[in-house]
């Protein structure tokens, strides 16, 4: 039995969350109804795509989300806050809704990915949560795909599996990098407790420390095998790869396999990977071992990967680690969501700021994205457009989010879908939790869908996002008004 997960605590927030809410609380504001989008502004990865995750376990969370009597106690400690805004914490529950993207589909710069409709005080609580959670999954999820993507485009095949527990931020980080790998594509992972929590497929082999505690390398081998004789992969480059670790697991795996098992692979964790797996396979198929798959790991990335691949490296699974859970590489480290305030009681809001490009869009938007019939004989994703409403027509003039000169006219070979759902209403989910599984299974449907350009490494197409000219015009309204208040 799956245990139940645990939850985030109420006090998972900022400071300023809670002074702005006693705030609003001591103004008789708190009620008011607040709508607010979470989006961001740049692509990681310097790529062409994202995959949302960590939706489904955020929405398990708001519906139970409470401030504890020990939370609220703390609080007290603080000097900040008034009895009366303390005690009307311990009735706060999210009675807010949600509308957003299923998790698993891919998204885009600028359009709101998920839009969160509760009173002032409630939409404001969330907002830290909500970017720490999403955040942090959508950007492994997204490394995830893009090393799936690569891996699976070899010839010859490959899957990637999660490694990096030992170098993740921290306990919290791990299981949440390990959730988020399997939504982008990932096929298992070697933490245990991700494997119960989240009912992940897991993986491992051994460590070089294994090999070191035997008098010798073939004795560490066979005593690995006599244990997991039907699951043994042996890590070959403890001594020297090619002329000790080979010959060493050819020999057990003649072994095992006289006594009715067969060695399930090896694996590299140093060297030239390239090279080395090309060796190792050959020398295989040779003897007779051509089901044995051949594992790597060692600081891999998609690049990494792409590079292997492209010497002829025939690697069969990439255990992937560092680069994964911490999100490395160029235009990694962190997703830029931001959360911002889009109307108030019924009254447009943005923000205007100094900087054209960190603006916000006001108004309540549905984002339909277009679909293209006539790709590749496939319907591929072709195009996001932003709406107050109604569905993009054919001929309509819409507007890049970053700059309104830069215009175009919509093609009549879309066909249009509302990209979002309702996920949450009153406070409780609109549907029940979706299985791992299904949330992996729809992320690869959805890169399978968009273009191939999209999809690549370097240089990306970049998808096109735009604004309808309500969506447009809203924006230039408010901020004429917010200019001439300010003078």
């Amino acid at each position: 039995m799956i245990p139940a997960p645990v939850r985030p605590s109420a006090l998972l927030t900022d400071l300023y969350q809670l002074t702005m809410m006693q705030g609003y609380f001591a103004s008789g504001l708190h009620t008011q109804t607040a709508v607010f989008d979470l989006f961001f502004r740049k692509l990681p990865y310097q790529g062409g795509y994202a995959v949302w995750a960590g939706l489904e376990e955020m929405l398990d969370t708001l519906e139970t989300l409470h401030f504890t009597e020990d939370e609220l106690a703390y609080l007290d400690t603080l000097g900040l806050f008034r009895p009366d805004f303390l005690a009307a914490l311990r009735d706060w529950r999210f009675s807010g809704q949600i509308d957003a993207f299923a998790e698993g589909r891919v998204v885009f710069a600028h359009e709101p990915l998920l839009t969160v409709t509760a009173p002032l005080w409630e939409a404001q609580l969330i907002e830290t949560m909500l970017l720490n959670t999403l955040n942090f999954q959508t950007l492994v999820a997204t490394k995830a795909a893009r090393c799936a993507l690569v891996a699976a485009a070899s010839p010859f095949g490959g899957e990637v599996i999660e490694f990096g527990t030992r170098r993740a931020q921290g306990p919290d980080g791990a299981l949440s990098a390990a959730r988020a790998a399997f939504v982008g594509g990932a096929t298992g992972s070697s933490n245990v407790e991700a494997g119960q929590r989240f009912g992940l497929p897991l993986t491992g082999t051994h460590a070089h420390a294994w090999v070191e505690s035997f008098e010798d390398e073939l004795s560490a081998f066979r005593a690995y095998a006599r244990v997991y004789p039907d699951s043994t992969t042996l890590l070959l480059d403890t001594v020297d790869t090619l002329s000790s670790g080979l010959p060493n697991a050819l020999t057990v795996a003649r072994e095992l396999r006289a006594a009715g098992h067969e060695l399930r692979g090896v694996r590299l964790d140093s060297g030239d990977l390239a090279y080395l797996s090309r060796t190792i396979r050959a020398a295989l198929d040779g003897a007779g071992f051509g089901d044995v798959k051949i594992v790597a790991s060692n600081d891999l990335s998609e690049g990494v990967i792409a590079g292997i691949i492209a010497e002829g490296g025939r690697v069969d699974v990439y255990g992937v680690g560092t680069q994964l859970v911490t999100a490395g590489g160029p235009g990694g480290g962190a997703l830029g969501g931001v959360y911002k305030l889009t109307q108030l009681n019924g009254q447009p809001r943005m923000k205007l700021t100094g900087d054209p490009v960190k603006s916000s869009l006001p108004g309540v938007k549905r984002v339909w994205r277009g679909v293209d019939g006539t790709r590749d004989g496939d319907s591929t994703f072709a195009w996001d457009v932003l709406t107050l409403g109604d569905e993009p027509q054919p001929g309509q003039t819409v507007t890049d989010p970053t700059n309104p000169l830069r215009a175009a006219r919509l093609p009549a070979t879309l066909q249009w879908e509302d990209a979002r759902q309702p996920v949450m209403r009153a406070g409780k989910r609109t549907q029940p939790t979706a299985p791992l599984t299904n949330i992996q299974a729809r992320a690869r449907q959805e890169l399978a869908r968009l273009p191939a350009e999209t999809r690549r490494l370097l240089n990306p197409h970049v998808y096109r996002v735009s604004l309808g000219a309500d969506v447009s015009e809203l924006r230039d309204t408010v901020s004429a008004h917010l200019r001439g208040k300010a003078g």
